[in-house]
């Protein structure tokens, strides 16, 4: 087995990648939020799949180490910690901030490696080409940006739901706004459309994310395109989990399937 350093294996929830898998999902998560929330993917989709949390400087188990909120250095330190486990079939998944960074991370790995994902599934973000559809808000003061993240339906309702949480916001609030400060400095630049086959997924009580932002992702592959819109809201992710992996699961059998030349 490939030996893994100490700062490749940081960005990865399980370092111990599954041998038997045949292909990885590296999965990336929202803003705010932290790779725990696929912990228990990996007991619900097949072993030839390996589910690879992705953790981002800041939170969890790295919570000592500053956040970015440079999306090009994020993306490219990413590239870097993750390339040597990228030697076999791969995927990408995102919700939301994550979905950015996935689209991302795959157009970096195809201009500056060469190589590209089997697939991408982006969920809960509207195609990166489109302008924001709301309002920023990681600029302003604590207090008004506070109560931009309580109206906003991009950050997880129970942070709000009990007023002993509020110590915890204060102790989450540098990490919200680097994230949110990352979504809504992006900067869009045109490039040829992605070679492998994206899916679109999002929540249909979603009121930032419409249908018509999710069909707009089609513009960013020249392969393969599916969207699927879900019941929830943005948080669909958790609402809806068992109908989307077995989305992510039938969309990734059909390449095992092809790889090992049956059907």
């Amino acid at each position: 087995m490939q030996k893994t350093n100490v700062s490749q294996t940081r960005w990865l929830l399980s370092p111990q990648l599954a041998p038997e898998a045949e292909v990885l999902l590296f999965c990336f998560h929202y803003a705010g939020g932290h790779a725990g929330i696929y912990r228990d993917w990996q007991k619900k989709l097949p072993v030839q799949i390996g589910v690879c949390p992705v953790q981002l400087p800041g939170r969890s188990n790295r919570f000592t180490e500053p956040f970015h909120t440079d999306l090009s250095v994020l993306i490219r330190e990413l590239a870097e910690a993750l390339l040597p486990n990228l030697n076999r079939p791969f995927a990408l998944f995102g919700h939301s901030m994550g979905a950015l960074l996935s689209f991302e991370l795959a157009r970096y790995l195809r201009k500056h490696y060469g190589i590209k994902p089997l697939h991408l599934f982006a969920a809960g973000h509207h195609a990166p080409h489109l302008p924001d559809p709301g309002e920023a808000i990681h600029h302003l003061p604590d207090a008004e940006f506070l109560q931009g993240l309580r109206t906003l339906n991009g950050t997880p309702q129970e942070l709000f739901d009990h007023a002993e949480n509020e110590e915890i916001l204060q102790m989450l609030l540098p990490m919200l706004r680097a994230d949110f400060t990352i979504c809504e400095t992006y900067q869009y630049e045109d490039e040829e459309p992605l070679e492998c086959g994206l899916t679109a997924i999002g929540g249909r009580q979603d009121p930032d994310v419409t249908v018509e932002h999710m069909e707009a992702w089609k513009k960013h592959t020249r392969a393969s395109f599916h969207m699927h819109m879900l019941q929830g809201d943005h948080f669909f992710i958790h609402s809806e989990q068992k109908e989307l992996l077995s989305i992510v699961e039938s969309t990734l059998q059909s390449y095992l399937v092809g790889n090992r030349g049956i059907g």
